[in-house]
Order: C-alpha cells, then sequence, then structure tokens
C-alpha cells in the first residue's frame, strides 16, 4: 500500500488562513512590504526549524558602477538572484516548492564591498519573499490587493469542501506601486522627543538633530515629510541598537558627502541597513 501524500497540520493550514498582523506590516515609498528576517520567522513558527530549505539558485552582478566626489568614490551595485523555497511536511517530506527571481541595488555607497554586500543581500532577500508568497496572508499576499491586511484567501478546495463565497470575498483592487521620492527638505525639523528637562543650547557650531526617544503613542512626523522623517527615525533607532548614535553624524557625513540635515530618506534607509547588517552578519 503506497505512503499518503504529505500535507499540512490543521493547526497550519488555519495559521496561514488568518489575516496578517499590522505589526508586521512595514511601508516604504507608499508599498506595504515584510521584513525578510520576518519571513524567516515566520517559516520557523509555522514549519518549524527543519522544515523548510532555501536555496540559492544563482546570484549575478547586474552593473557595478563608480562615480567620483572630489577624490572620494562611490559605488553603485547591483545583483540578480534567484532563490528556491521548498517547505515540508512534519514528516520531513516536501510538501511544496517556489521559485522567484529579483534585484537588488546598493546606491552610492562610500565601500564596494558593503555595497556589493548590500546589493545581495536585497537581491536574495526580494527573491526570498516572493517565493514564499505563495503560501498566502501570513507571507503577505494580501499586500498585493492595494496594500490590504485582510484576509485574501479564505479557504482552500484542497483542504476543505465549499469554496469561498463571492459575497465573502475581497474586492481585487490594483496592486501598489512605488510613489515618487519627494526632494529632500534642506532644514529637516529634528525628531520629536518626549518630555524632558532643558537641555543648555550649545555654543559650537549648530549640532545635528537629536536620536529621537522611544516612539510615543500618536506621535506625528513633519508635515509632508512623514516618509522621509520615518526613514530618519529608523535610521537613529539601528543606531542604537549598535551603540553607534554618537559616531552616526561624522560617519553618514563621511559616506554620503552631506550632513545628515541634508540627507534623502533612500540615504537614510542605506544607513539603516548597513548597521543592521553589521549585527546579522
Amino acid at each position: 500500500m503506497s505512503a499518503s501524500a504529505p500535507k499540512l497540520t490543521e493547526q497550519q493550514l488555519g495559521f496561514l488562513l488568518t489575516p496578517i498582523s499590522s505589526n508586521r506590516v512595514r511601508n516604504l515609498r507608499g508599498m506595504s512590504h515584510l521584513e525578510a528576517w520576518d519571513i524567516r520567522r515566520q517559516l520557523i513558527r509555522i514549519f518549524g526549524f527543519e522544515g523548510f530549505t532555501i536555496e540559492t539558485i544563482s546570484l549575478d552582478l547586474v552593473a557595478e558602477r563608480e562615480t567620483k566626489q572630489g577624490e572620494r568614490s562611490r559605488w553603485t551595485i547591483v545583483y540578480r538572484a534567484q532563490v528556491r523555497l521548498t517547505v515540508k511536511a512534519t514528516d520531513g517530506r516536501p510538501l511544496a516548492t517556489f521559485e522567484d527571481a529579483a534585484a537588488g541595488d546598493a546606491v552610492n555607497q562610500p565601500s564596494i564591498g558593503d555595497a556589493h554586500d548590500l546589493a545581495m543581500k536585497t537581491a536574495l532577500s526580494q527573491a526570498l519573499k516572493r517565493c514564499a508568497v505563495n503560501l498566502g496572508d501570513q507571507f503577505g499576499l494580501s499586500l498585493y490587493n492595494d496594500g490590504s491586511k485582510d484576509a485574501v484567501v479564505l479557504r482552500s478546495l484542497a483542504y476543505m469542501g465549499a469554496p469561498v463565497a463571492e459575497s465573502e470575498d475581497s474586492e481585487v483592487r490594483p496592486e501598489p506601486t512605488p510613489q515618487e521620492q519627494t526632494p529632500p527638505d534642506p532644514n529637516p525639523a529634528p525628531p520629536t522627543a518626549s518630555a524632558a528637562p532643558p537641555q543648555q543650547t550649545p555654543t559650537g557650531p549648530a549640532a545635528v538633530p537629536d536620536p529621537p526617544k522611544e516612539q510615543r503613542p500618536g506621535a506625528m512626523p513633519a508635515a509632508g515629510a512623514a516618509e522621509r522623517q520615518g526613514a530618519l527615525d529608523a535610521m537613529w533607532e539601528a543606531a542604537r541598537a549598535v551603540n553607534f548614535a554618537e559616531g552616526l553624524p561624522a560617519q553618514f557625513a563621511d559616506a554620503f558627502g552631506h550632513p545628515i540635515e541634508q540627507g534623502t530618506a533612500a540615504e537614510f534607509r542605506q544607513a539603516a541597513e548597513l548597521m543592521r547588517g553589521s549585527v546579522a552578519a
């Protein structure tokens, strides 16, 4: 007698069909997305530490460009990655395999090594996320429906007898597209801090914005610069996490050729990625 085909447990299936938590969703240039580490966390939670494999099928350098800023070089690197994700049943037999590809870049980086590392990591992470989205709402499928967090799968005839009724189904809306970045504010307001004793005004040159304190409920970024302010706050948060807040202003100016006040959202995100990468590496 042949062995039965591997399948999901009831608990796995039930969890995969639930809506995604808002706490897991990030926003970048108007597009909702999940972090790559969070995808791995969910794979572990649902399938177990040994319940999935991630294979790099290919990783190719697409472009490498050097630009000069005075005597210093800046590097822009692009990679393309193809990844295969296999998820397994609790007995170790493969359940499903998904393959997808993505490109990733690192723009205007002062170190060619860091630029290659960031571009490779971005391409691999994006490809993994595209593979995992085939597992449904817990891996961001609903976000393609105009950023919705409401479940869009609901049921599957492979496991349940009744199809999804039209009255239950989500309205199909267009996939989000990246918003154009707004020009940087030459005089950005420093992040809002929670109430604290007044500080003495320094007599030296104007200081860079202080790192933001812990986020306060209801705190809002500066009007008209929500994306940039969010990226700035995230950069300071990453700096605090690696105990680099004091050294960040000088390092930022050295890397991008201008002070933090003149930085763009893209530069803030790149700086944050590099600091997070120094911890994860």
